[in-house]
């Protein structure tokens, strides 16, 4: 790719956050970077928000029409989904010279643990490329709008930081290993929990849907929480140590289902790239994360928490996406 391969030559993946303010500010950083990826031949696709794929529409003029746009409230509703739609993106266009993106996730109607899921996203793209393709990545940060602990977050999952007109490395920057750390905070304390072993699936997903009915869920977000329910509890069975913990809380018309167990996952990006056709492993959290409205997973030597979001709860803080 143009002004990303590296000194010998091999492909580069470049992760560079944009840090700007306002329409103009984004459309300052975003417009030249996309038109020096079409000047090149590079396949250009942006990922934002739909009133701000309308302002580089305007600002592009025909140049546009080469442009592949994404509204992220359809795309990454939940950001889970984000690393596979750019898998997606590079192999459709293997044959391309280089590629660009543009990928803005973190807004400020987001939850507070929608916009954490959003900077583990962050995280892992510098895992799941690194440098097979010759990739650009810009990431617009608005810190007109997003608190300044969003922003501070973006330069430590961002090698590289666009801002007042110029790009640095970061001095913060963490890799993935620095950002993926912590664990969640404690379910409440009206959670109500139950807990299972091999034989009590069928049990969970009862106690899901009682529990989801409780909550007056929709029809399709209380048929996604006892899928859920099956499919994170199967998981614990067979690679948590044959059993674990399920819980459920909410709100009317939201539900957060969790389950825990003495499992660790190895694989960082289980869930966020979708399996092989012949694989079994990683499809369970694969088609929970393509369900519900935000998944956060959380593994060490204590074991493994999986939280599964549907409804108001999800990645949108006033309404379910």
């Amino acid at each position: 790719m143009v002004g990303v391969r590296s000194a010998g030559g091999k492909a580069e993946f470049r992760h560079e956050a944009l840090i700007y303010q306002g329409r103009r500010g984004f459309l300052e950083g975003s417009a030249p970077f996309i038109r020096r990826g079409l000047g090149a031949g590079e396949p250009v696709l942006v990922v934002v928000a739909g009133h701000k794929i309308e302002w580089l529409r305007e600002e592009l003029g025909d140049e546009a029409e080469d442009v592949f746009f994404e509204d992220m409230a359809d795309a990454g509703a939940n950001p889970g989904r984000l690393i596979n739609r750019w898998r997606q993106f590079a192999r459709s266009h293997a044959d391309a010279p280089g590629l660009r993106g543009i990928g803005e996730p973190a807004s400020p109607d987001r939850s507070a643990e929608a916009l954490d899921e959003c900077s583990r996203h962050e995280a892992l793209l510098n895992l799941a490329f690194e440098a097979d393709r010759h990739l650009r990545l810009l990431c617009p940060y608005d810190a007109a709008v997003l608190s300044p602990a969003v922003v501070a977050e973006a330069h430590r999952t961002h090698p590289v930081v666009v801002e007042n007109g110029g790009a640095h490395p970061s001095d913060v920057y963490a890799n993935a290993a620095g950002t993926l750390d912590g664990a969640l905070p404690d379910a409440p304390g009206d959670a109500i929990e139950l807990e299972f072993g091999a034989g009590d699936l069928r049990a969970i997903r009862m106690f899901a849907e009682d529990h989801g009915r409780a909550h007056e869920l929709s029809v399709t977000d209380l048929e996604n929480l006892v899928f859920a329910a099956g499919e994170l509890a199967a998981n614990s069975v067979q690679h948590g140590g044959g059993h674990g913990t399920i819980a459920v809380w909410g709100g009317v018309g939201s539900a957060v289902l969790e389950v825990r167990d003495e499992g660790v996952i190895r694989d960082p990006l289980v869930g966020r790239l979708k399996p092989r056709a012949d694989g079994c492993r990683g499809r369970g959290l694969w088609l929970v994360e393509q369900l519900c409205d935000l998944v956060q997973i959380r593994s060490g030597p204590e074991g493994t928490v999986v939280r599964a979001h549907t409804g108001a709860n999800g990645p949108r803080a006033c309404a379910p996406s």
